[in-house]
């Protein structure tokens, strides 16, 4: 039997930052590390999915909700940006039949969930697959945040995923490691120590052993300059289904990169496959 597929957490970047020019002002390469990371995630990840389920920190309902749509529309939830990144494309497909045992999964532990097949993927969603799928040939599932936002709901919802894993389904978080709008775009020492204090914690929180991690991880608000770095917490919940879907697998540290001082991380659990 192959074994199990990783779980990521991967950084969606701003809007369709990899799309456009940084504003006036800003390097011009600010979003080249991401980008390099991003392009690379397939590789890293070795073997081709059947399907992938994304959380993204764009999305939140009553109850865990999935997309069971087999054709996807995209939602452009960004504003103010130039106008051809509201032409952007992509035609990756749904996939009903994952959609179904997402919720299949999430009954079974004692979860309920809904599903929805008229909204579309959000850019939490479909900017950062542009780079990782570029060719919209992987089924994409997208799966809400739980609104109420609790920790301990999504390390759970995580878990109930896990299976996925094993059945050529990759479970991808996708947020921010830091994502205080208000700060964002500040190259401000004071900001920028806070985010490294915060950044240290969550790194070494992910690469604690599977229990301890999740300890640490239900706890995060805890952590020093945790409401600093995340006022609110969306950004960073879809982290914590992957972790949870991770169980006992070592987690590692699979990006890092400064922007405008802050760092910014992605994180992967378990080994990569190969092709």
């Amino acid at each position: 039997m192959a074994s199990p597929l990783p779980t990521l957490f991967i950084p969606h970047g701003g809007g369709p930052c990899f799309f456009m020019e940084p504003a006036p002002g800003l390097p011009r390469d600010l979003w080249a590390p991401m980008e390099r990371y991003l392009r690379a995630v397939a590789a890293e990840v070795g073997a081709r999915p059947r399907a992938v389920v994304v959380i993204s920190g764009h999305w939140e309902q009553p109850q865990p909700t999935v997309q069971s749509a087999a054709r996807h529309t995209l939602l452009f939830d960004y504003y103010g940006f130039p106008e051809h990144t509201y032409r952007l494309t992509y035609p990756a497909s749904g996939c009903p039949a994952v959609a179904a045992r997402v919720r299949e999964l999430l009954a079974a532990a004692g979860i309920a969930s809904a599903e929805e097949r008229e909204r579309g993927l959000d850019h939490g969603v479909f900017i950062p697959f542009k780079l990782v799928y570029p060719q919209a040939d992987v089924p994409i599932v997208q799966l809400s945040l739980q609104q109420g936002l609790d920790p301990a709901d999504h390390l759970a919802i995580g878990r109930a995923l896990a299976p996925l894993r094993a059945e050529e389904v990759l479970i991808v978080g996708s947020g921010m490691s830091y994502h205080n709008l208000q700060r964002f775009f500040v190259d401000n020492p004071a900001v920028n120590a806070t985010a490294s204090r915060f950044d240290e914690w969550l790194g070494a929180a992910v690469t604690a052993s599977g229990p301890e991690r999740e300890h640490r991880l239900a706890q995060w608000q805890q952590a020093p300059g945790a409401r600093d770095c995340h006022p609110t917490p969306e950004h960073l919940l879809p982290l914590l289904v992957a972790a949870g879907a991770a169980g006992e697998d070592a987690g590692r540290i699979a990006y890092r990169s400064a922007l405008l001082g802050k760092p910014i991380s992605g994180y992967q659990f378990g080994a990569s496959r190969a092709p």
